[in-house]
This record gives structure tokens, C-alpha cells and sequence, in this order.
């Protein structure tokens, strides 16, 4: 056995245990010893026999006795079963599709039971229906002596794993224990270098898979969870260092734009930057000067002015001339997830650069534009893309900003020195490559890259998931701009609120109404979601509610066009209520909305709410913001009540990551991290031990040439991910 083999090679399976074990992710003995305990039984549980009774959730101990296997008398299906017996009494064991259990459990041995208490309707007789067993060499101290002697031990913790139907936690446990008989812990070689393991007093590799699956005591569990969350976001870092030098390492264009020209550009601006926002500028300003290619995250709630960063620093790369030559600028692509909010950068850069006559261009799947138009200097016009195309790779389009259709290899730059990608979580180092384009003169030359967001993430998270870019903070609203009256609203309050919302629109205001579901649940299916739907809420609203008001839907399964024209309506003032789905929490600006409403606010993520709320806090005109909830016990009070009490929606995602834990942040499971990393992302020490140690490695040795388990392990992770993908 080697611990790349397969599971195959150390257990016959049957199918349903393969399909299990494939939805699990386990193909492979290390699968096998990654797979870890969610959490653990303990002695203290210890029940008597004679004491059990129906629907008990017990542990007991005993000496086990008449094993056999044999088949159900109706379905046939596959069985163990025996008898356990302590100085109390004795009680039946059957274990369902598990009849190895039988031939692996000694006659007479001493074993630890744990499951749940049935009984038989017939007869009334209690048993363990598939409980988990664990063979033991001696009692635990204190347990029976009457029956096993006085010779007792200290007994370990029971590890409970997760499972899947056809695959229990006690077979895990008993496949893991084969493992540990073969000795292949003392064949694996430990990933992380001796002398990190000795510096922050981790547990060996060895002894870490020991206390996971078997510890004597709890501290052994916690110790061998830190090391391995340790590993994990380590390695991360490697890989995410390894990305960045790669890219610095390409040459860049170095872009010196003095002060006073940046100045001007913004007082220009149609309000007072921030403080937040002129400290952005300069940061990155002094990148484009450094020689190497910037990588930069720019994180800010909704409303804070990322555009408007996005813009300045544009303007100087705009402005700037390539190296030895007298003729046109250096080029900026600015890429953004949506058609609709392409359009609608395209209208703010057009009133930023207006007065400077940049060419600036629009490429979408509905067509392209440019500005400034020949007959209208003041205005854009239709082009055709190849027209744009032609342009574009003649240098004489600064500027173009666009879906992700602007990264195709169809459109070529001239000299690209500056991407901005507005919200796209998912652009990699893949994609960051294929920004790398030959000049002229065939030198290959690496843009200086800012990526955007205003989803709120904890520092820990976004020091992992983006640990190749430098970390930027906006933490300012734009001045003027009043805070948002956020209120918990419980079912008697619905009426009151209502006619809060109506003074809104009679004011000419608009609203949007969030709803958790598109349609109504199936009562037919026992686990569906009952909770609000926008089809139903917007009929509902419109014959009850706010009969004399045009009411919009806005979901997630309508073609990108019709989301277009619904959002383009609401914004020029047709819809005065729009009924969506979150879909709307990357959405166009609409300055007149001033209310939201959010529906069954229990079953959002705090960043997630928080970022909704930010639809509203477009103006200077008073922003409100119901949470609607027919849930209001304590804990749901206390936490959506931090909407009303946190500063900035990095406090919130604090919060959720301390409360409620890293699979429930925003969009928290789509980064690929396991839960037992998510677990270490509540430690900001631990992440940025990692990062320090594989920077430092990285900067001595990217080729991992003093470091080959480190290397071996990379590959070992990057065809697991292939695989995967």
C-alpha cells in the first residue's frame, strides 16, 4: 500500500460505497487520511446498560459476543449482528450493509459502542441499530470495574466523521485503523520544512494524522486541526507567491505622472475625494513607478468611490507616452461582469475625461461604441468591431472598457499598461497570463493590474484567496453622504413600514423589494425553502399593497437582455418598485432609489446584506434599509441588529466569520478552501505566519530547489485540481 494508492487496492467496495466515497472527494489512501473527524465522542457519555431506553443517544462499554452475519428476512440486505454485555445487563447490536464487522471483531473483545437506542415494534425489545464500534485493549478508568477488573486506562476520543449514504463514520474510522496497522505514517514524507514545524511548535505530519483520527485527549485534536490548517493555507501562499514573482518578473511600463497633473485631474472630480480614496491614488501611483508589474486588490464597500480610483489612476497611464516614442498613449482595459454595468463605467469615464478629448471605447456582446463622436465631440457613437478592433490595435484608443469578451484574442493592443477587473472573483493566473502581450518590438510586457470588489471580506480571507495581490482599503464614504437608517422589522410592523416606503414614493422615490426565492416552494418537496418569492411578492404588492405604483421583476433566470431593459427602466424612473432576487447586489447605480427592503433577512449572510444595502446609498438623499424576518429569537436579533451598529461591511464580515463561521461568509465556499482552512481564517496571526514563511521561501528559492517535499507537494495539488476540474 503507498499512499498514492487507490482505496481500492485496501477494501473491496460495492458500488454504492464508490459513489459515496466519490462525492466525498476520496479516491486515495491520502484522500482517505485527509478526510477528517467533524467531532468526537467521549467517555463522559458512558451509559449502563440496564439504564437505556428508546431513542437514547448513548456510549457504552462491554465484551461482545455471538457475532454472526446474515440477511434480512424481507429485503435481503446484508447484516451484522452480535450481543454486548457489561456488569448492568446486555443489549443487541445489528449493523445494516456492514457484515464485515462480524468477521473483523474478535469473539470475547472488548469494544466501545456509540449510536442510538431502537426498538422493536413487535416485541419491544431495545437495541443499537449500526452503532459505531471501536475495538479497546482495556476499559477506561472508572467504567464497569465490577465486570473487567480494576486494570482500567484512559480511553481516546471516538472520531465522528462525515458520511454519505453507503458509507458510515464507523467504516472510516475502521479503513483509517487499517492504515495505521499497514505503516505507511512512517513512509510519508512531511510537506512543511522541519524548521517551520519547530518554530511554531506544529505537530510532524505522523504525528498530526495520529491525534486527528485517534486522540488521547482533546488538546491532541486541536493541536493536529491547527497544524493542518496551517498547512493548507501555507501552501496556498506558496502557490499565490510562486504567481506573483512570476509576474512581477515580466517587464512592465513604468508610468511617472507628477503630482500637480494628478491633482488637477482630481478637483475635477463632482465631489471631494476622501482621504480614503487620495491614499488608494498615491499607493497605486507609486506602483507604476516601482519597475515592477502592480498586482493590487481595491476593496471597498458600495458607494465608497472605486470608480472614481479606478479613473485617476487610468488618467495616468492614459496621459503617458510610451518609452521612446512621440506618438500615442500607453493603453487601459477596464473589464466588468455585466453588459449593463460596462455601459455604465463607459458614461462615467466619458464625464471624467471629457475635457481632455481621450478616445475612450465600449466593446459588448450588443455591439461597440467611442467616444468622443466626430459630429458630437460632447457625445459617444456607434462603431462597428472591427472598426473598434482596428483602432485599438493601432494605439489610438486609450481607454476600452468592456465585459470579459476584451481579454479574447481577437483584441489586440498596442501597448496595454494598466487592466482594471471591476468583480470578477474568479480572474486567476491563468487568466493574468494571457494578459502578458509581445510589443513591437516582440518584448513581452506584463500591464499593471488592479482587481476591484465591494463584497465585504475579512482580512484573513482576503490575505489567503488573493495572497498575490497587495491589499488596498477604501474605508470612507464619499463626503455628504448620510448614513442609512437600517431597521429589523418583525411581522406586526409590516403595515407601518409599508406606509413609510409609500412616503418615499410619493416623494418620487424608488424601492427595491429582495426576495430569497424566484418562484413559490413545491409543497410537494419536505425540505424546500418557504420563504418570499419575487413572482408572487410583486403580484401580492401590486393587488394589495401598492396598487397605484408600476412594479419591475428582476431574477436570475431571465435572459441577460430582458435584466438589461428591466434594470435600464428602473433606473430612468418607468419602474418605481423593483422585486428581485440578490441578483441585484452587482447592479447599475439608480441615484433616485432610496429604499430596500429585504425579505427573510434571517437567511443572509451579514456581508451579503450589507451589500445589498449599498444599492441605496447611491445620493445625498436620505437611503433606508427593512429587514424584514419572522424569525426573531435572540440570536437572530443580535445579529442582524449589527447592520444597525457596525461602521463598514469589513466589520460585518468579522463578525460573520466569528459567529457564524467561514462557510457562511459571502460567497465564503466558492473559493476553494476546505472547512478545516475556513477554521484558520479566524486566527489573522496564523494566516500571516503563512504568508510571511512562504514569501520569504519564495523570494530565496522560487524553484522550490532547496525545498523538493514542498514541490512534490505543489504538483501532487495542481493535478488534484485538474482532475477536479
Amino acid at each position: 500500500m503507498q499512499y498514492d494508492s487507490p482505496i481500492t487496492d485496501i477494501s473491496r467496495l460495492m458500488q454504492i460505497q464508490k459513489t459515496a466515497l466519490k462525492k466525498l472527494g476520496i479516491e486515495t489512501v491520502m484522500d482517505l487520511l485527509y478526510h477528517f473527524p467533524t467531532r468526537y465522542g467521549d467517555t463522559s457519555e458512558t451509559r449502563n446498560i440496564s439504564s437505556l431506553a428508546k431513542g437514547d443517544l448513548a456510549v457504552v462499554f462491554g465484551k461482545i459476543s455471538k457475532l454472526k452475519t446474515s440477511k434480512s428476512f424481507r429485503t435481503k440486505i446484508a447484516m451484522a449482528d452480535a450481543w454486548i454485555e457489561d456488569e448492568s445487563g446486555k443489549i443487541h447490536c445489528i449493523w445494516f450493509n456492514q457484515p464485515y464487522l462480524a468477521k473483523m471483531t474478535p469473539e470475547e473483545a472488548m469494544v466501545r459502542i456509540e449510536g442510538k437506542v431502537s426498538e422493536r415494534k413487535q416485541t419491544g425489545e431495545i437495541y443499537f441499530s449500526n452503532p459505531k464500534i471501536e475495538i479497546i485493549n482495556k476499559l477506561p478508568i472508572g467504567v464497569g470495574e465490577s465486570l473487567f477488573g480494576k486494570d482500567g486506562e484512559s480511553h481516546t476520543l471516538y472520531p465522528i466523521y462525515p458520511e454519505s449514504r453507503g458509507i458510515t463514520s464507523n467504516w472510516f474510522y475502521h479503513k483509517i485503523m487499517e492504515i495505521f496497522r499497514n505503516g505507511i505514517l512512517d513512509e510519508i514524507i512531511d510537506p512543511i520544512p522541519k524548521e517551520i514545524l519547530d518554530k511554531y511548535n506544529l505537530p510532524s505530519l505522523k504525528t498530526a494524522f495520529i491525534w486527528i483520527h485517534t486522540p488521547m485527549r482533546s488538546e491532541d485534536s486541536v493541536s493536529a486541526r491547527k497544524r493542518f490548517a496551517f498547512e493548507e493555507i501555507f501552501f496556498i501562499q506558496i502557490e499565490k507567491q510562486i504567481a506573483r514573482k512570476k509576474y512581477e518578473n515580466n517587464p512592465t511600463f513604468i508610468i511617472d505622472k507628477n503630482e500637480k497633473e494628478m491633482h488637477e485631474f482630481i478637483r475635477r472630480f463632482p465631489f471631494q475625494a476622501t482621504e480614503a480614496q487620495k491614499r488608494s491614488i498615491d499607493t497605486i501611483i507609486r506602483d507604476f513607478k516601482s519597475g515592477h508589474a502592480m498586482s493590487r486588490l481595491l476593496e471597498g464597500d458600495v458607494g465608497s468611490g472605486k470608480t472614481a480610483v479606478a479613473a485617476s489612476t487610468a488618467y495616468a497611464v492614459s496621459t503617458t507616452k510610451p518609452k521612446d516614442r512621440k506618438y500615442g498613449n500607453l493603453q487601459v482595459a477596464y473589464m466588468c461582469p455585466t453588459e449593463i454595468l460596462a455601459m455604465q463605467h463607459f458614461e462615467s469615464f466619458i464625464q471624467y475625461f471629457a475635457y481632455l478629448g481621450i478616445q475612450i471605447g465600449l466593446i459588448t456582446g450588443n455591439g461597440c461604441r467611442k467616444f468622443p463622436s466626430k459630429i458630437n465631440p460632447k457625445g459617444w457613437t456607434d462603431i462597428s468591431r472591427s472598426q473598434l478592433l482596428k483602432w485599438l490595435e493601432n494605439g489610438e484608443i486609450p481607454i476600452l472598457i468592456g465585459t470579459h469578451a476584451l481579454i479574447q484574442k481577437s483584441v489586440k493592443f498596442k501597448n496595454l499598461a494598466y487592466v482594471i477587473i471591476d468583480e470578477q472573483h474568479r480572474f486567476g493566473t491563468k487568466q493574468r497570463a494571457s494578459l502578458v502581450q509581445k510589443d513591437a518590438l516582440g518584448l513581452a510586457r506584463a500591464p499593471h493590474l488592479l482587481s476591484m470588489t465591494a463584497t465585504p471580506i475579512p482580512r484573513t480571507l482576503a490575505l489567503t484567496i488573493y495572497g498575490d495581490l497587495d491589499l488596498t482599503l477604501l474605508d470612507q464614504m464619499p463626503h455628504g453622504r448620510k448614513a442609512i437608517i437600517t431597521e429589523i422589522v418583525s411581522r406586526d410592523k409590516r403595515g407601518e413600514t409599508y406606509e413609510k416606503i409609500r412616503k418615499e414614493l410619493v416623494d418620487g422615490r424608488q424601492a427595491y423589494i429582495i426576495c430569497p426565492r424566484i418562484d413559490e416552494p413545491d409543497p410537494e418537496k419536505e425540505m424546500a425553502v418557504n420563504a418570499k418569492s419575487v413572482k408572487e411578492e410583486a403580484k401580492r404588492l401590486k393587488k394589495d399593497i401598492f396598487q397605484e405604483y408600476e412594479i419591475g421583476i428582476l431574477h436570475s433566470k431571465m435572459k441577460p437582455k430582458d435584466k438589461d431593459k428591466v434594470m435600464l427602466d428602473f433606473k430612468a424612473g418607468k419602474i418605481n418598485i423593483l422585486c428581485a432576487t440578490s441578483v441585484v447586489e452587482v447592479g447599475v447605480n439608480v441615484e433616485n432609489a432610496t429604499v430596500i427592503v429585504i425579505e427573510g433577512g434571517e437567511r443572509f449572510g451579514l456581508a451579503q446584506l450589507h451589500q445589498l444595502r449599498g444599492r441605496v446609498i447611491r445620493s445625498n438623499h436620505q437611503a433606508y434599509c427593512y429587514v424584514f424576518t419572522d424569525t426573531m429569537g435572540e440570536k437572530t436579533f443580535d445579529r442582524l441588529n449589527a447592520l444597525k451598529t457596525a461602521k463598514n461591511g469589513f466589520e460585518l464580515a468579522e463578525y460573520d466569520l466569528k459567529f457564524r463561521g467561514g462557510g457562511e461568509l459571502s460567497g465564503g465556499k466558492q473559493w476553494g478552501v476546505s472547512d478545516i482552512a475556513m477554521e484558520a481564517l479566524r486566527n489573522i496571526k496564523m494566516v500571516e505566519i503563512a504568508r510571511n514563511e512562504a514569501r520569504v521561501i519564495i523570494e530565496e528559492d522560487m524553484k522550490l530547489e532547496k525545498y523538493p517535499q514542498i514541490r512534490e507537494n505543489l504538483k501532487r495539488r495542481e493535478s488534484e485540481v485538474r482532475h477536479w476540474e
